[in-house]
């Protein structure tokens, strides 16, 4: 058997994904390293054990991200190629959600926005230091907490109008044109001594989100792709996605999660080889 590994080195965890010889996916892990060599040698290791695999069954290694660069021309004897990450986003966003084309947005540490098409290729188009690593410091500092599923706990009891300044404390009439009056007006405008650690969990996620998501807004308006596939670390937060509907029945244009979506870097990265 001669199966394909994508890693996806990130700044914070690594993902890898199996393909089979038929291209279907064989599993699936994440595991956290300081360094990529020690990341990306870790999650084969895994893989394998999981798997109940030998060496002998791995063809090549495809990796991509910020740590892909470091890493040696092989792996337990095993050919490593580098690929583009962007190359990557774009194929795996459009694999998982079935498009030929769309704007696929990566949300790791930080956030890239990728015009992904089948016929024409994929194309980076800019990117926001906005991303898991602003939730990670701000909530750090703030509400005391640093990891995604504490601050999710957290945020749930949260009330984000002890935070955020809404369009309908500023417009008293109601809705202004086209915002509804329960949007936020001004993220963390209203943030007080009174304000508690939940609440501040909830208006960092509702920053980082709705800056995301109208960066993506803005993206599509200049352009004749309206689909939005999100991908990446960011996705697994499923309380807050709620932000990018409201975003969609604004603006008109499509927010998807796929399933996996945590993977399709790393997916498109075994699908590049």
């Amino acid at each position: 058997m001669q199966i394909i590994l994508g890693v996806d080195l990130g700044g914070s965890t690594t993902k890898l994904v199996g393909l089979d010889p038929a291209g279907k996916p064989l599993g699936a892990l994440q595991i956290s390293a300081s360094r990529p060599e020690a990341s990306a040698c870790g999650a084969v290791g895994t893989f394998l054990l999981e798997q109940n695999l030998s060496l002998d069954a791995i063809s090549c290694i495809a990796v991509t991200g910020v740590g892909a660069s470091v890493l040696p021309p092989s792996i337990y004897g095993i050919p490593v190629r580098e690929i583009p990450e962007f190359t990557a986003i774009g194929r795996g966003g459009l694999i998982l959600s079935g498009l030929r084309e769309a704007l696929v947005v990566s949300m790791g540490t930080g956030t890239a926005f990728v015009r992904a098409s089948e016929e024409n290729g994929f194309s980076h188009i800019g990117g926001s230091g906005v991303g898991g690593g602003t939730i990670s410091g701000l909530c750090g500092r703030l509400a005391g907490v640093r990891h995604f599923d504490s601050v999710c706990t957290m945020a749930r009891r949260g009330r984000l109008e002890q935070v955020d300044l809404m369009v309908d404390e500023i417009f008293k009439q109601g809705n202004i044109q086209t915002l509804p009056s329960h949007l936020t007006a001004a993220n963390f405008g209203k943030w007080s001594d009174t304000a508690t650690a939940d609440d501040t969990a909830l208006g960092v996620l509702n920053l980082v989100f709705q800056t995301i998501g109208m960066l993506a807004v803005f993206a599509c308006r200049n352009d004749t792709v309206k689909d939005v596939v999100l991908v990446g670390a960011l996705t697994s937060i499923v309380d807050i996605l709620s932000t990018f509907d409201q975003l969609s029945e604004l603006h008109g244009v499509r927010f998807i999660v796929p399933d996996k979506a945590v993977y399709a870097t790393a997916l498109g990265a075994a699908m590049s080889i």
